[in-house]
């Protein structure tokens, strides 16, 4: 408004008409470009639309100018000379409305359209989120009733000739399950606390096999205080215990080892087997599986868990990123 008056005033018209004519001219237009911006915002268009909005922003500048020369021709018709400068001007007012018109339009699908792309992200981060938390409860689904129905078989199988032993399973069973229960598959624990509830579920198993399991745990100090996805040694042991147990006679050794290495928690669970009755690879079951898949769902890795043959023992390592 400020220049068109100062541009008219430099044409030597009065101040009073100068202003009159830019106050005319540009408040129609700021009216048509806030429409726009308005319906821009409830009705965001497709690239494919781009030409009827280039259409729809001549015809609305075109409604524009019919409006504003009529409005300026009853308003400053005593004006001498004005008419007839108005009937010149025609064009470059056209050409200056459709240009500004143009330049909000455009600025307001970018803006708009930019928010609407925040906005399908966050949608889409809330959905990926909602979906791993899903598949990492499935997870979980999968693995407690596996843990569950061998520790009652146990119990049942030791009822009637070891009672007191079946009692003490009941109760060590209860503990495990109090403690682990209300753990989430996100939720961060430290390797000392994990290990307390690691030595539960031991304390349960080796009431079922007796004295064929023995475990060794060797906790190096500067991994006590690190963090890790709570229960995640469980599924591990597990497995070492299955096929370790079930297919070698006499004691069975399961070792766990920690170390601390370029910022990473380093676990090594190793249980012997027998080359003769058993394959290695039948080592990675589900246990394996779900513990990498859940890796994955936290890290977006699949490196963080191996596996590897060292004549009759097979060792899982898995690695645990540090998060700050």
């Amino acid at each position: 408004m400020a220049d068109q008056a100062i541009l008219l005033y430099w044409f030597e018209f009065s101040p009073g008409v100068a202003i009159t004519d830019s106050l005319i001219s540009n408040l129609p237009l700021l009216g048509v470009c806030l429409l726009v911006m308005n319906t821009i915002r409830y009705y965001l268009p497709g690239r494919e639309q781009y030409m009827n909005i280039l259409l729809a922003c001549i015809v609305l500048t075109i409604l524009w100018l019919v409006l504003t020369k009529w409005l300026l021709s009853l308003t400053l018709e005593h004006t001498p000379g004005y008419r007839e400068f108005l009937i010149q001007s025609v064009i470059i007012r056209f050409s200056v409305g459709f240009l500004v018109l143009g330049i909000v339009t455009m600025m307001a699908i970018n803006w708009y359209t930019w928010q609407e792309q925040q906005k399908s992200e966050e949608r889409k981060a809330d959905a990926e989120k909602l979906a791993k938390e899903a598949e990492l409860y499935k997870l979980r689904q999968q693995l407690q009733p596996h843990f569950l129905f061998n520790s009652l078989n146990s119990i049942n199988a030791l009822i009637g000739s070891r009672p007191q032993e079946a009692r003490k399973m009941v109760q060590q069973l209860s503990d495990f399950l109090r403690g682990t229960i209300k753990k989430e598959e996100t939720q961060w624990v430290n390797l000392g606390e994990e290990i307390q509830y690691l030595q539960l579920y031991l304390d349960i198993e080796k009431v079922r096999f007796g004295n064929r399991l023995a475990t060794v745990i060797e906790i190096d100090e500067e991994t006590r205080a690190m963090k890790l996805p709570a229960l995640l040694l469980q599924p591990i042991v597990e497995n070492a215990i299955k096929f370790g147990l079930y297919d070698t006679t006499g004691e069975t050794i399961i070792r766990l080892e920690t170390k601390k290495e370029n910022n990473e928690l380093i676990l090594c669970v190793s249980n012997p087997f027998d080359p003769e009755t058993s394959s290695p690879r039948k080592g990675t079951g589900f246990g394996l599986q779900s513990v990498q898949r859940r890796l994955y769902l936290l890290f977006a890795r699949s490196d963080l868990l191996n596996t590897r043959v060292e004549g009759n023992i097979f060792i899982t390592t898995v690695k645990v990123p540090q998060v700050s």
